[in-house]
């Protein structure tokens, strides 16, 4: 399906990047992030031929940056939203600085919930006048599926946003707009290097093109899509374990990250 326009949080590089790559010429954008210049040089590759490209330079840790981009959305009539903004921090809760632990929420949980609420009334409207169909895509993790220690707010972040998107697309199962809780693993972005780990051994790491390519193709098909069937086996696996055994296996893991 191709959209109008569509909407992409943290778009300044990795999957955010991919995902606007990715749509069709068709589709303008509106891009956001917190890296002016690397927005801008991505406006500008993706700008030729007269395709519509916006930006807006927002923090999404902040209620002003928040609105801005629901403000931008409204009038870009986006009917395409890709929530994909996501920070991590490793380390112990209480060990990690306190505003590093609260961004993780803010932009984790508050952002996708306060714009998806803010974007969304707007789009079915369109969707219902047009005849067409609206997107969603919140981009969690795998790691949504189970607690991580040493990692505990950014799993738990990703888990809020895993099971929200399911309620949601259950709620909105008789409206014209088509939602996915997008779930990668390790992904080639520089997502580690902000977390303060190294990139991990012996696992899988896919290219945030895979990871954007897979969205887009699974959305309107599926409620719940893991990248990888690693990954996908994974997801299962946290599920049906005693949970105190995967919690373990979990801060094992992750320690080996540190």
């Amino acid at each position: 399906m191709i959209y109008h326009s569509a909407l992409i949080t943290g778009a300044s590089s990795g999957i955010g990047a991919a995902f606007a790559r990715a749509l069709p010429r068709q589709t303008a954008l509106l891009l956001t992030g917190r890296d002016r210049d690397r927005l801008n040089a991505l406006a500008q590759e993706l700008g030729l031929n007269g395709r519509a490209v916006r930006t807006v330079v927002a923090d999404l840790a902040t209620a002003e940056g928040r609105q801005a981009v629901i403000g931008a959305g409204e009038l870009a009539r986006v009917d395409l939203l890709i929530n994909n903004a996501g920070i991590g921090r490793i380390g112990r809760v209480i060990d990690n600085m306190e505003v590093r632990e609260a961004e993780m929420v803010q932009v984790n949980v508050a952002a996708p919930v306060e714009i998806t609420r803010g974007l969304l009334p707007e789009m079915l409207r369109q969707a219902r006048e047009s005849g067409g169909r609206a997107g969603l895509i919140n981009v969690a993790s795998t790691a949504a599926f189970a607690p991580m220690p040493i990692f505990a707010t950014y799993a738990a972040s990703k888990a809020f946003l895993l099971n929200y998107t399911e309620a949601l697309a259950e709620e909105m199962s008789s409206e014209p707009v088509d939602i996915l809780a997008l779930c990668p693993g390790a992904t080639e972005t520089r997502f580690f290097a902000r977390a303060g780990v190294e990139k991990p051994a012996m696992t899988p790491i896919h290219t945030a093109e895979r990871v954007a390519a897979e969205g887009l193709q699974h959305l309107g098909h599926t409620r719940v899509h893991v990248v990888g069937p690693t990954n996908y086996l994974a997801s299962i696996a946290m599920r049906l374990l005693p949970r105190r055994f995967v919690t373990a296996a979990a801060e094992t893991t992750l320690q080996r990250w540190k």
